[in-house]
């Protein structure tokens, strides 16, 4: 199905973080330039998929149909701006309910990997957080960082563990670096 899949988080890569949960979708606000982004990812040919730690189901501040909502506005954007959002998978649960999809445990990748039918060495996973890159690690992916959300705080953990990683300023220079590299190859 996919010859060159993209993995993306959600909140910080995206849209905006937010301490407070991203709970209905008048709070979903994209971050500038990522849903322009996206369709450029879907224009090179690249299957687009969302791979999102959704606890706050979990911690009960919003239900299914509320994540599905806001699920529909971030679709619904990126395909106004030429991109298509392929699968979203989510982890619902609370962090301490032990499930094996949370990242940074590989679950949500793994489910990608299977819906899509390939193997997830050196996939592009886009994240900001350290639980993003070490669920991209587990399953042999290409982990790359952006420095919106939580990405600064993320970059020095990471070069405190001395894990050096590909780190673009958001998911349009990473998006570019890609996009660039197919030209390569």
């Amino acid at each position: 199905m996919a010859n060159r899949l993209v993995i993306l988080d959600r909140d910080g890569v995206i849209n905006q973080e937010s301490d407070e949960f991203i709970k209905s979708p008048d709070e979903w606000v994209p971050i500038p330039g990522s849903l322009a982004a996206i369709g450029k990812l879907s224009s090179a040919g690249f299957e687009v998929a969302v791979a999102t730690n959704q606890s706050g189901i979990g911690r009960k501040l919003f239900d299914v149909p509320a994540l599905d909502a806001i699920h529909r506005k971030m679709i619904d954007g990126a395909r106004d701006a030429g991109g298509i959002i392929g699968q979203v998978v989510y982890c619902p649960h609370h962090p301490d309910a032990g499930c094996d999809c949370r990242k940074p445990l590989p679950g949500l990748l793994n489910q990608l990997s299977q819906r899509y039918g390939v193997p997830l060495d050196n996939v592009p996973v886009i994240g900001d957080s350290v639980r993003d890159i070490d669920a991209a690690l587990a399953v042999g992916a290409r982990p790359i960082l952006v420095r919106t959300g939580n990405g600064v705080r993320t970059g020095r953990v990471l070069s405190g563990r001395g894990i050096d990683v590909d780190t673009f300023d958001d998911l349009d220079a990473a998006t570019d670096a890609l996009v660039s590299q197919l030209g390569k190859s």
